[in-house]
């Protein structure tokens, strides 16, 4: 669990893609949005669901470093939204007595 956090905070992403997918992260929907992107009838766990997106996010990012005519923003920026949402069921709970300004500075596992 912690070592797909861990994974997560290695990903180095243009800031436009992280900040686009953190505001869509906001009106995620694991019931909606992970069997469409994962194409399943069930979704899976989190810890399933993250190693099966770290998967697709890779490959997207390949077909957009290599210029790939193929290459959907669309589709890019809704699977980090999926990694940033699965990721809010792994991570450990908030303190209580941490301000919420704080916490909310600190609460994405995609870095800058």
């Amino acid at each position: 669990m912690q070592d797909l956090l861990s994974r997560l905070k290695t990903l180095h992403r243009p800031r436009l893609l992280v900040r686009t997918a953190r505001i869509g992260a906001g009106n995620y929907s694991r019931e909606r949005d992970l069997r469409r992107i994962l194409g399943t009838e069930k979704p899976a766990r989190p810890a399933a669901a993250i190693m099966r997106l770290l998967d697709l996010e890779h490959e997207v990012n390949q077909q957009r470093l290599s210029g790939d005519a193929g290459y959907a923003i669309s589709r890019h920026v809704e699977i980090l939204i999926a990694l940033l949402g699965e990721a809010e069921y792994l991570a450990p709970p908030a303190q209580p007595d941490r301000p919420a300004a704080a916490e909310a500075n600190n609460t994405s596992p995609l870095p800058n």
